[in-house]
């Protein structure tokens, strides 16, 4: 009895997290398309609920410590829009001088560290994501390029459950993320670049690009999937440290916003880079 009802709510669980899944890439799709302010107003709006995860971690979510973080987000990208702040590291020289405020003033109401995951925080999450939108509007294919960034997180994660189920044995992290192998990551960054490839071949009379574009772009994306690996075990990590399941529930059946976009976070920036030097 006790294993039908195991089976009924794993398939249960499967259908939610597939249904959830794809309502999220059918709004991202909309928002990508878009691109402009509604992309970069979007991006905002999953950075400070991003931020609230990783907040509620450290137990700064509702501090004046947190908020600050949250303002700060919003000053970040309304400067992407408007570009009143030339030296865009001066809104993080700002924020850590206010931040450092708060922590003395205060004394001694946070931890050290608080402070600090207030900082890293807004910059994990909110700059990083922010590289969504910065790719996006490149002048150069950046409507196109964009999509990219999915390939190298999402493809790649999907390529390397599907091969490590298949054929893992070799154990890439066993305290971290037993689950994860080595033979599961090689097929996630090959199988990340074979979709782009794909994707890129359908795509390449309207960018415009010759084969060699192709390779180099594919090269690109193998490159960014092998380091969202880094980028999906650090929020492992994390989340372990602090022995929590997930950052959050917002999206049923993967979790919060950092439980999603965890390897989107790291392969964003990595993207637009290489992207905007060798394309």
């Amino acid at each position: 009895m006790a294993d039908n009802t195991d089976k009924k709510d794993k398939k249960s669980g499967f259908i939610t997290r597939l249904i959830s899944g794809i309502v999220l890439v059918a709004i991202l799709l909309v928002i990508i398309i878009l691109g402009g302010p509604v992309l970069l107003i979007s991006m905002g709006i999953v950075s400070i609920i991003g931020m609230w995860e990783l907040y509620k971690v450290f137990n700064v979510h509702k501090s004046p410590a947190g908020i600050v973080g949250y303002l700060f987000c919003a000053l970040f990208y309304a400067n992407l829009q408007f570009g009143f702040i030339r030296e865009t590291y001066l809104i993080f020289v700002i924020f850590m001088i206010v931040e450092l405020a708060i922590f003395v003033f205060s004394y001694p109401n946070y931890k050290t560290e608080q402070i600090m995951a207030a900082f890293f925080g807004m910059f994990y999450v909110a700059v990083m994501l922010s590289f969504i939108y910065q790719t996006r509007m490149l002048p150069s294919n950046g409507a196109y390029i964009v999509w990219l960034i999915f390939c190298c997180s999402w493809g790649a994660d999907t390529c390397a459950y599907c091969v490590g189920m298949l054929i893992g044995k070799h154990k890439m992290s066993p305290k971290l993320s037993p689950k994860k192998s080595v033979e599961g990551a090689i097929g996630g960054v090959v199988g990340a670049a074979l979709i782009a490839a794909i994707y890129l071949i359908i795509v390449r009379n309207a960018m415009g690009i010759v084969w060699l574009d192709i390779v180099i772009l594919s090269a690109i994306v193998a490159v960014g999937a092998f380091i969202s690996i880094i980028g999906d075990l650090a929020a492992s990590a994390i989340k372990r440290f602090y022995d929590i399941k997930d950052y959050g529930k917002l999206i049923p059946g993967h979790g919060g916003i950092l439980d999603r976009f965890d390897s989107v976070i790291i392969t964003a920036p990595i993207i637009y880079i290489l992207a905007f030097y060798f394309v």
